[in-house]
């Protein structure tokens, strides 16, 4: 899938979801207008308008992830999301696919369980 031609590291989570070609219930989308990964129609992992990494995952792994500084709050207007972070790109491409392929696979998993009953 191809977002809007200026969105940063498009091409990262285009590699990125290439990963989950073999998943019927993963398909490409949208959040906010930014291009993101969705299972079964619910949104994983997308895109920031400044090119990060959003993904959902558990409130207790995003706080730790915060708080470790791997990660970044995110703040929708005035409301600082719990299950929501943001993953900044890293010095190289390298790192930053590594990083981001980990946590994406991991938010997919979280929201999978979700919409799945027990």
């Amino acid at each position: 899938m191809t977002g809007r031609p200026d969105t940063p590291n498009q091409d990262l989570l285009d590699r990125i979801a290439e990963d989950f070609n073999d998943e019927p219930d993963v398909a490409m989308g949208t959040m906010f207008r930014s291009p993101g990964l969705r299972v079964g129609g619910k949104v994983f992992a997308f895109l920031g308008h400044d090119g990060e990494l959003i993904v959902k995952l558990p409130q207790d792994r995003a706080r730790r992830l915060v708080d470790a500084g791997t990660a970044e709050h995110v703040t929708m207007g005035t409301r600082t999301m719990r299950e929501w972070i943001a993953f900044p790109a890293q010095e190289n491409d390298t790192a930053t696919l590594a990083l981001w392929r980990n946590i994406a696979h991991d938010a997919h998993q979280y929201v999978d369980s979700l919409r799945r009953p027990s």
